[in-house]
C-alpha cells in the first residue's frame, strides 16, 4: 500500500513550526504490523535538545474511552454478562428507580442516552468519589433516551462504573487483566505515572497551581478528581501499544494472547448503531470526518492531541499522537492536521 511517508513527515513538521504542537509521533499499519512511522519536534519547548521519540508516553485523554471502557464493556458483552439493550435499572440496583435506570448500555455507547452534556463533577457533587458516583448515577436526564446524538463524557464515566459493578474489579484492574496485559501493552496504564515513566511523558497544559506543565498527571479534571482512574480519561499510552491494540482489532491472532473483547465486538462497534439519527455513530467510535461509507474509516480523538483511526474494509490503522495542549485549547489547527493526515493514510 502506498504510504506517503515524506508528505506525512512534511505535514507534521509544519505543525511543529506553526506551533500547533511541540512534537508528534505517528504510525500507519495493517494486521502485519507497522508499515510507516516517524517522530518530529521536541518533547518540551523548554528543553529544545530533547526530541520527541517513538517511545514517548502520552496523556491519552478520551482515548481512555476506547482503551479502557470500550474494551472492558466489550469483554463483558462477549462473556454474555451484559445485554446492551436491557435497561440498566433491570440489573443494576444503584440506578433502579432513577432516571438512568431507563437507559441502555447501547444508548450510552452511541451517545443517545439523553445525559447532561457537561461533567461538572465537583460543582454538582463535591470531591468525595462516593458522592460523585451517587450523584452521576442518580442525576436527571437532559432529554428522553434515544432522541438525539449528543457527545458527553458522562457516558464513559457511567459505563466505567457499570464495568466495575459487573466485573467486581476496579476499572484499572479490569483493564489490566482483560486488555492491556494480554495484548502486551506495557506502557498503557492509568496515572498518575511513577517518576521512572513520567520522564518519558509529553507535557500538556500549564498547571496554574504549580506553574509547570502537567507531565505524568492527567490533564482531565474529572480524572484527577477521581484519583486518576475513571472512564472519561486518565490513561497514558505509547505508540507501540496503540499499534498492538489496533492490529488486534483487525486480526485477533496478531497479539500474544487474546483480550477480553474479540472480532465480534469490533465488527459490531464499527457499524452505524444510531439508526436515522445524526451524526451517525458506532459504539464509541464514529466515522472519520470527510470519509465515505466505502472507505470505512472510524476514529476516536483525545483532547490532549491524540487520535487513532481504523478501517476494516481497507485492513489499515493509523495513530497520531501530539501534545498540542501544551500550546492551546484551540481545536482547529490540529483538526486541519488530523484531516490531512487521515487523507494521506487512507484511500
Amino acid at each position: 500500500m502506498p504510504y506517503r511517508t515524506e508528505r506525512i513527515e512534511n505535514l507534521l513538521s509544519e505543525g511543529v513550526r506553526d506551533k500547533v504542537y511541540p512534537g508528534a509521533v505517528w504510525a500507519v499499519g495493517d494486521p502485519g504490523g507497522v508499515r510507516a512511522t516517524g517522530a518530529t519536534g521536541v518533547l518540551d519547548p523548554d528543553e529544545p535538545d530533547v526530541r520527541m521519540r517513538p517511545d514517548t508516553v502520552f496523556d491519552a485523554a478520551s482515548l481512555t474511552k476506547i482503551l479502557a471502557v470500550w474494551a472492558s464493556i466489550g469483554a463483558l458483552w462477549e462473556d454474555s454478562v451484559l445485554d446492551l439493550d436491557a435497561p440498566l435499572g433491570t440489573f443494576w440496583d444503584e440506578v433502579t428507580g432513577h432516571p438512568l435506570g431507563a437507559v441502555t448500555a447501547r444508548q450510552l455507547l452511541t451517545h443517545t442516552a439523553g445525559l447532561p452534556l457537561r461533567a461538572q463533577l465537583e460543582n454538582l457533587y463535591g470531591t468525595d468519589p462516593v458522592g460523585i458516583r451517587r450523584g452521576v448515577l442518580h442525576e436527571a436526564l437532559n432529554r428522553p433516551p434515544g432522541e438525539t446524538v449528543e457527545y458527553t463524557d458522562r457516558a464513559a464515566l457511567i459505563l466505567g462504573y457499570l464495568a466495575q459493578h459487573l466485573s467486581g474489579l476496579p476499572l484499572d484492574q479490569l483493564c489490566e487483566a482483560r486488555t492491556w496485559r494480554p495484548l502486551g501493552m506495557d506502557s498503557t496504564r492509568f496515572g498518575p505515572l511513577p517518576a521512572d515513566i513520567a520522564f518519558r511523558c509529553a507535557p500538556t497544559e500549564l498547571d496554574q497551581d504549580t506553574g509547570t506543565h502537567l507531565k505524568g498527571t492527567a490533564h482531565d479534571f474529572s480524572a484527577r478528581l477521581l484519583g486518576g482512574v475513571c472512564g472519561i480519561a486518565g490513561t497514558f499510552t505509547a505508540l507501540d501499544d496503540l499499534a498492538v491494540f489496533l492490529r488486534y482489532m483487525l486480526d485477533h491472532t496478531t497479539a500474544p494472547a487474546e483480550a477480553g473483547f474479540g472480532a465480534e465486538w469490533t465488527a459490531h462497534s464499527l457499524t452505524v448503531q444510531t439508526g436515522g439519527l445524526q451524526p451517525e455513530r458506532g459504539l464509541f467510535w464514529h466515522a472519520a470526518p470527510g470519509t465515505t461509507d466505502e472507505q470505512d474509516v472510524w476514529v476516536h480523538y483525545g483532547f490532549t492531541g491524540t487520535g487513532m483511526w481504523i478501517s476494516p474494509a481497507q485492513d489499515r490503522w493509523a495513530v497520531l499522537l501530539t501534545n498540542k495542549l501544551y500550546y492551546t485549547r484551540d481545536r482547529q489547527p490540529l483538526t486541519d492536521v488530523r484531516n490531512a493526515f487521515r487523507e494521506m493514510t487512507f484511500n
